[in-house]
């Protein structure tokens, strides 16, 4: 029979890295951590593990108290398990990351929370073993939005090819010619192109497209769905 008497409590934590983009760059939502240990200092949005939950409820309770968002597409990335991660009390983490469209983030809450949008080149250092696990998402970020549609979850319903462009860019970090990204993306046919243009940076205006999930359902793709 196994002998448990040596057995310790612990604390099961959940960390959310919620990435979103503003046109320009991909964010990351931090928020200033109101106790002790590391009292003030910049933290991802996280809490703990209730018994009456599994740990995708706890991620979705976590998010949806800090965006006020219910329904945002998030994956896990790892557990974290060094036994001296948190310096108060054993603690095991589960970091998932979340994608979410900035103008639908409630920005009451982030004051309440003290919370901030950084660009992911430009944020501080982060508590505890945090910047560890943002490394680690933003790998499984660039592997995932290579082969699925995931990156139209950070942008809105409607946007131009420019800002697609730029949210691929944002996220790998290169630069892309224009007009190869434009045929790519136009070759996969899973874009609706709409009547209305966007006109706020010309007076000729660009066209806005939607992202068709059922195009895409239907297309037989290959493995890379932008092959960058």
């Amino acid at each position: 029979m196994y002998d448990d008497s040596d057995k310790e409590r612990l604390l099961l934590a959940v960390d959310c890295i919620v990435f979103g983009f503003d046109g320009e760059k991909l964010k990351i939502l931090l928020i200033k951590r109101g106790f002790e240990p590391e009292r003030g200092k910049w933290s991802l949005i996280g809490g703990f593990l209730r018994k009456s939950e599994v740990l995708q409820d706890a991620a979705t309770r976590i998010l949806s108290v800090y965006t006020g968002l219910d329904d945002i597409y998030m994956e896990q990335v790892g557990t974290f398990s060094d036994v001296d991660r948190d310096p108060e009390e054993r603690t095991v983490s589960t970091a998932y990351y979340a994608l979410i469209n900035i103008a639908e983030h409630s920005q009451k809450l982030s004051h309440r929370y003290s919370a901030q949008w950084f660009s992911v080149e430009d944020a501080p250092p982060l508590i505890f073993d945090h910047d560890r696990m943002v490394r680690h998402a933003l790998e499984r970020l660039k592997i995932k939005a290579e082969t699925e549609p995931i990156g139209f979850e950070l942008l809105p319903d409607k946007f131009t090819m420019l800002r697609l462009q730029k949210l691929y860019e944002a996220i790998y970090n290169v630069s892309l010619d224009k007009r190869n990204f434009i045929n790519k993306v136009r070759s996969l046919d899973i874009l609706e192109k709409l009547d209305e243009k966007d006109k706020t940076s010309s007076r000729k205006g660009s066209f806005l497209y939607r992202f068709d999930a059922e195009k895409y359902h239907r297309a037989e793709r290959s493995r890379s769905l932008l092959n960058l």
